[in-house]
């Protein structure tokens, strides 16, 4: 069969003869086809083009948004390391709230729940970027301090419910320094005395301060005792109830009487030296149901300076 042909009359401009072209259908076919195949890789090379450019936009795009995580990232660290602070100073107020509420410290086991954070689960991908993980790190802290502050609001709920039950125990509680002066002597179950020379248990805590300084009462009560004590010269006791009397040692003047009821604050007697002393303070102690403890226990305010 014979190959079948195109005739192409190509007419010039003007007054030019035309001529004739035979073409093959075979070469249309060749002619079309690479006329097919550049129109093709015309396309695919503007695709590329386009997909490279939007390609360098979008990681241009990420770029800045993870410079802008990262920066946001470090701030919150700050804030959080900040925050971390703020809790541990209001978990030390609590202790001592928790102390004026007749309640058990907490454990300072449960006081670190808020420290670290629960491992990642089996199965689950660790963050493998720089930026995944620092995410991560600022996800457990704050979960770590979320805890931490639901604890403290619990323990100061039941500080609270604790303190509105006990409201007679606070108001009979010691809770300032009898004068202002220099803690000299600590409370001890056992220290040589100054004077004697020898070891003996050392009850209460012995506050230096000028001649005639004022001793306060710290708690509202009644005076139960009014005295000289070998020793300890003029002794004043008061009975604040709830099991709790204070005593005050070497006072120079005794400014109450035994049965008198005396207010927080209010002026009882003037420091001295009555007694055994080798200069003027006040020995103060706080009996509790009979036992003798720290004083320093159950003052709140920094009034001691130490020695």
């Amino acid at each position: 069969m014979a190959e079948r042909k195109w005739t192409l009359v190509i007419v010039p401009p003007g007054s030019g003869a035309s001529k004739a072209v035979e073409v093959s259908q075979a070469l249309l076919k060749i002619a079309a086809g690479f006329g097919v195949v550049l129109v093709l890789s015309a396309l695919l090379l503007g695709y590329a083009t386009v997909s490279r450019s939007v390609s360098l936009q979008r990681s241009s795009a990420l770029q800045r948004e993870n410079a802008d995580l990262a920066e946001q990232i470090g701030q919150l660290n700050g804030k959080l390391d900040v925050l971390s602070d703020t809790l541990r100073l209001i978990a030390q107020r609590d202790a001592k709230i928790r102390l004026m509420a007749n309640l058990e410290p907490n454990d300072p086991q449960v006081q670190q729940a808020g420290i670290g954070g629960p491992a990642p689960e089996g199965g689950i991908a660790r963050p493998i970027t720089v930026l995944a993980r620092r995410a991560e790190e600022v996800r457990v802290d704050m979960a770590g301090l979320i805890r931490r502050a639901n604890l403290l609001a619990f323990s100061f709920k039941e500080a609270t419910d604790s303190i509105s039950a006990h409201r007679d125990r606070l108001v009979a509680m010691p809770s300032i320094m009898p004068t202002t002066g220099w803690l000299t002597s600590a409370f001890a179950s056992m220290r040589e005395h100054p004077i004697l020379h020898y070891a003996r248990p050392h009850e209460g805590i012995d506050v230096s301060a000028p001649m005639g300084a004022p001793i306060v009462a710290p708690a509202g009560g009644v005076v139960q005792r009014v005295t000289w004590e070998t020793g300890y010269g003029n002794v004043l006791e008061i009975d604040h109830g709830d099991g709790i009397v204070t005593k005050y040692a070497h006072c120079s003047k005794v400014l109450v009487r035994s049965g008198q009821r005396v207010k927080r604050g209010q002026i009882i007697a003037n420091v001295g030296s009555t007694g055994l002393s080798t200069g003027p303070h006040v020995h103060y102690e706080i009996h509790v149901n009979g036992k003798v403890v720290d004083p320093l226990t159950y003052v709140l305010p920094a009034g001691v300076i130490p020695d």
